[in-house]
């Protein structure tokens, strides 16, 4: 039993079957070698994992931030940032990193936000001066931060996988992303001081006021979720369709930027990319049930834990094995594959489940832009024409910025679980 569900899953892995291939065939084998049990399980256990009211608010989301990537949502945020950044060493880095948390609070995508502000500020960032190497890694890494802010689609996830509340853990990812963003604009703001970079314009309320004109209606969907979920108007997934009324009604009758063919054709993508993501969270809430069924979380749980080893150390090691996972693996997969193992394990350590969801996505995150693989390497590669090379040198001091914040998150729990007393009282 534990090579099927332990070495078979790393050996097709590793010779690229897909993820959902994987899990499936794991549990297919142990089922059939090991547990007698009826395959009737399977179907019954794909179907039911899918049937999940949480889970309505992830291809809601993925429309919005579609639809937002569109027309001049993006350029009117990225104004409204600039305007009120002034003079300051590397106010346009600055305003790339706000305009891209501001971004993600609006779709919860990473790759989407990389795209999006990327294609924005690359031609600005190049004109003002900005070196190649430190503009690649700063757009490479910039959308790490929109896993964590809300209504990030991985914290969805993870709380249907943990079986969490997911307005508690929205509400814990706001401050670790406020910490993530002021971490990285300060790096940036050193960095530019440092190279003599920046002080592009100086500060003027007329623009700020003009840019805040235009760009009061993009900036409506955050406030619709935000004010929606925690002022007891709508749960998540209501939330999640609001916004996505609101996202194509304002391109439509107010920008009058998108038409129906555009309407349709972010449909079709959101239909796409649901369909892949649905199909993971199937195979895998399978996989977790063979695990569960098997007791192999238990059994995990009190190996480590008889060791005895001290809180710090286990997780420092849950750090290390998330980030080489995150390397390797998408998000989503690794928080359906893993979170049925560790979440029992952190439990039984006494770490909140709703602080170890932050934790997780930080790391998750961080692997996003993390070599040799992360998603949105490929992202800035792909669509803003960056060389390979150049990315992989430009993301190396931005790993170690988001390092220092994920031991800040990890070690310092008041600083996810302050947005979850604050909700309770």
């Amino acid at each position: 039993m534990s090579l099927v569900l332990g070495v078979l899953p790393v050996a097709l892995l590793l010779l690229g079957f897909p993820i959902f291939l994987v899990l499936l065939t794991a549990v297919m084998a142990a089922l059939l070698l090991f547990m007698h049990i009826p395959l009737s399980v399977l179907h019954q256990t794909l179907f039911g994992a899918v049937n999940a009211y949480t889970l309505l608010a992830v291809p809601f989301f993925i429309f919005t931030g579609e639809l937002m990537g569109r027309g001049s949502v993006a350029q009117r945020l990225v104004n409204f940032v600039n305007a009120g950044v002034g003079r300051i060493p590397g106010g346009l880095g600055v305003t790339t990193v706000c305009s891209s948390a501001l971004f993600g609070a609006m779709s919860g995508l990473s790759a989407a936000s990389v795209a999006t502000i990327g294609r924005a500020m690359l031609p600005a960032l190049m004109k003002a001066g900005y070196p190649m190497r430190f503009s690649a890694g700063l757009l490479t890494s910039m959308g790490a931060i929109d896993v964590v802010i809300p209504p990030s689609i991985p914290l969805l996830v993870y709380g249907t996988a943990a079986q969490e509340s997911v307005p508690r853990l929205y509400a814990a990812g706001i401050v670790p992303a406020l910490l993530l963003t002021v971490l990285l604009c300060s790096y940036v703001v050193w960095f530019c001081w440092r190279n003599g970079i920046g002080g592009e314009k100086a500060f003027d309320f007329g623009e700020l006021g003009r840019a805040a004109a235009r760009g009061i209606t993009a900036l409506g969907a955050p406030v619709i979720i935000f004010g929606g979920i925690y002022g007891g108007v709508f749960t998540p997934t209501e939330a999640a369709a609001v916004a996505c009324v609101y996202a194509a009604g304002v391109p439509m009758l107010i920008y009058r930027e998108l038409g129906w063919r555009d309407i349709f054709d972010c449909a079709q993508s959101t239909a796409i990319f649901t369909g892949q993501i649905l199909v993971i969270v199937a195979c895998a809430v399978l996989f977790g049930w063979v695990l569960t069924v098997n007791q192999i979380p238990s059994a995990l749980t009190e190996w480590l834990t008889g060791m005895h080893l001290p809180l710090w150390s286990m997780l420092l090691a849950i750090n290390v094995l998330l980030l080489l996972v995150g390397s390797f693996m998408d998000g989503i997969s690794a928080i359906l594959l893993l979170t049925p193992l560790l979440v029992p394990l952190v439990k039984a350590l006494g770490v909140d489940p709703v602080h170890f969801g932050i934790i997780f996505t930080v790391n998750l995150g961080i692997g996003l832009f993390h070599p040799p693989f992360g998603i949105n390497i490929f992202v800035a590669q792909t669509v803003l024409r960056l060389p390979l090379n150049m990315i992989y040198r430009g993301i190396v001091p931005f790993v170690f910025v988001y390092l220092v914040g994920l031991a800040i998150i990890t070690y310092v729990p008041a600083v996810s679980l302050a947005g979850v007393h604050w909700l309770i009282h």
